[in-house]
């Protein structure tokens, strides 16, 4: 079975987002839906997507050789009373997530936020959608291109 790089920082996020972003919103007061990626589908849980692509890596990072990674976290709500103030929520809780952990538990060499875009449906209570887009750049040493695992 192959061992990707980039499989495995997907899986990282995942956890990241499974563990101590869903650890954080348990603190609040106001009930926020937790991250799950399974099949359950409902308006307790929330699947975000996650998105990864290679992007343009610094003369430094070539010269070190490490490979640079754009990811984007997006997380899809039904418009509802509560929906903007939570994706203010996913966002604090993500921020404060890498943070804590910039480097996805030793995974990486460096993960940070670079921005986080909020979309509001187009009209108003008419049962749109909001979006929550945060985007992040993962930097990372690339001894070898692909490690395979037996």
């Amino acid at each position: 079975m192959s061992d990707f790089i980039e499989q495995r920082i997907i899986t990282a996020v995942r956890f990241l987002l499974t563990g101590r972003v869903n650890e954080l919103l348990q603190s609040v007061e106001v009930h926020v839906p937790h991250i799950e990626f399974s099949d359950y589908k409902g308006k307790s849980i929330i699947t975000p997507v996650i998105s990864l692509t290679s992007c343009e890596r610094t003369e430094k990072e070539r010269i070190v050789r490490q490979d640079a990674y754009s990811l984007s976290i997006t997380f899809t709500l039904s418009e509802t009373q509560e929906s903007e103030w939570n994706c203010y929520a996913y966002a604090g809780a993500v921020s404060r997530a890498v943070y804590d952990n910039p480097t996805l538990d030793g995974l990486v060499d460096r993960a940070v936020i670079t921005g986080k875009k909020y979309k509001q449906p187009e009209k108003p209570n008419r049962g749109g959608d909001w979006v929550l887009v945060i985007s992040m750049r993962v930097t990372v040493e690339n001894l070898l291109p692909c490690r395979f695992s037996t």
